[in-house]
């Protein structure tokens, strides 16, 4: 099932709306993300990804997300002093969402990726296309330097 993610409106973490289409012409990685997980270094990574690319048209999209675990329990802006304190990562971070159960935008529309279903775990991406499609899914265990992960990343760029 193609999905596209050009007219989902999310919420920055000052609060205002956003929606994912003024992205469009860029490649992203939406990740939900989480402060207290075992996965929570791969904010170096990418950290590393969004420098490494972001002059070619990419950018992360940080989804701090507090359904696994309790792993993401604080404010928006603790999160991101955090994120930038900790990881040196200054990529865009939203405000929370919910990835699992009722969730909320973008994984109401995110969860619909093959294979559907909620995100299984803090960490999950979504890498999207320069016109909005989802054109991958890589489960919370892949690493931001991951192989498939980059190619896939740079294929979408040249695109």
């Amino acid at each position: 099932m193609l999905v596209n993610v050009k007219d989902i409106v999310v919420e920055s973490s000052s609060g205002g709306k956003k929606q994912l289409g003024d992205y469009l012409g860029k490649v992203m990685l939406i990740v939900n993300v989480a402060s207290r997980c075992g996965n929570t270094p791969q904010y170096s990574g990418l950290q590393a990804l969004h420098d490494k690319y972001q002059d070619q048209g990419f950018v992360v999209l940080g989804f701090p997300c507090n359904d696994f675990g309790g792993q993401e329990p604080g404010t928006v802006n603790e999160i991101k002093e955090f994120c930038s304190s900790t990881f040196g990562a200054n990529f865009e971070i939203f405000n929370k969402v919910h990835a699992k159960g009722n969730t909320t935008e973008p994984y109401t529309t995110l969860n619909k990726v093959e294979p559907q279903g909620d995100v299984s775990w803090n960490f999950e991406k979504f890498l999207v296309g320069k016109d909005g499609n989802v054109i991958a899914r890589f489960q919370p265990g892949i690493e931001p330097s991951n192989e498939e992960l980059i190619a896939a990343i740079e294929v979408a760029l040249a695109l």
